[in-house]
């Protein structure tokens, strides 16, 4: 026994007078990067899209806890701006449809191929027989204004919009102002608007039509248009 003690107490004397190992701090530190960077430690690691989606959602949940802390009834309070919110664009999107570019000039009324307004109105009533108000509605306008130019209330005039000829028959026509603005806006809506027509936007105009065929103008709203008859014996419907 007192051998062993005296043998573990001189082994302890020898190392105390050794100088203690000593390393660098940066090979040291160098030679830790290269062990921990061994694959053996990273296993279990979780993956790059793992880590991604973990900042996502705590960027979120501390976005959310902030716009809580600063909403009238916390959490449940943000519950109902943001239902809210939704149910608003939503209503915004059923009433005005798919937003879309507006065009910076509205497009000519008619196309290059010249027809006259009995053509027009059979072509919108073929339309509407099928249930495609979109073409019956633009076919009826177009009957609308062809048979304002054939009676001489309206120049013919290639390029014209549809807004243009409501304003025009509107002088010669004014009972019929206001619901000839709305034939054009509705017109605008379906050709340039996204919009889909429906069949009482149809009879509403097919009816417009019937009143303006029975309608006199005003006296002295035919007055120089002597020159549009003769234009329209010359060049018939301009399309």
């Amino acid at each position: 026994m007192p051998a062993a003690v005296g043998t573990a107490l001189g082994s302890v004397l020898r190392g105390d007078e050794e100088p203690p190992l000593t390393v660098p701090r940066d090979p040291a530190r160098e030679a830790a990067r290269r062990e921990l960077s061994k694959r053996m430690y990273h296993e279990n690691d979780p993956s790059w899209f793992q880590r991604a989606l973990d900042a996502f959602w705590e960027w979120l949940d501390d976005l959310l806890s902030s716009a809580s802390s600063g909403t009238p009834g916390g959490t449940f309070g943000l519950i109902v701006v943001v239902v809210a919110a939704v149910a608003l664009l939503a209503a915004l999107w059923w009433r005005l449809g798919t937003p879309r570019r507006e065009p910076t000039s509205a497009p000519a009324l008619f196309d290059d191929r010249p027809r006259s307004a009995a053509e027009h109105r059979a072509a919108a009533e073929a339309h509407a027989a099928q249930g495609h108000w979109n073409q019956a509605v633009q076919e009826r306008m177009r009957a609308i204004v062809r048979s304002l130019e054939e009676r001489a209330l309206l120049d013919i005039r290639p390029g014209r919009t549809a807004d243009e000829a409501a304003a025009e028959a509107g002088r010669a026509l004014p009972a019929h102002t206001d619901a000839l603005r709305t034939a054009a806006r509705t017109f605008d809506d379906v050709t340039y608007g996204g919009r889909t027509a429906t069949e009482d936007a149809y009879r509403r105009i097919a009816a417009l039509d019937r009143d303006l065929e029975r309608t006199r103008p005003l006296a002295g709203s035919t007055a120089g248009t002597t020159d549009a008859q003769d234009r329209n014996t010359r060049q018939g419907a301009a399309g």
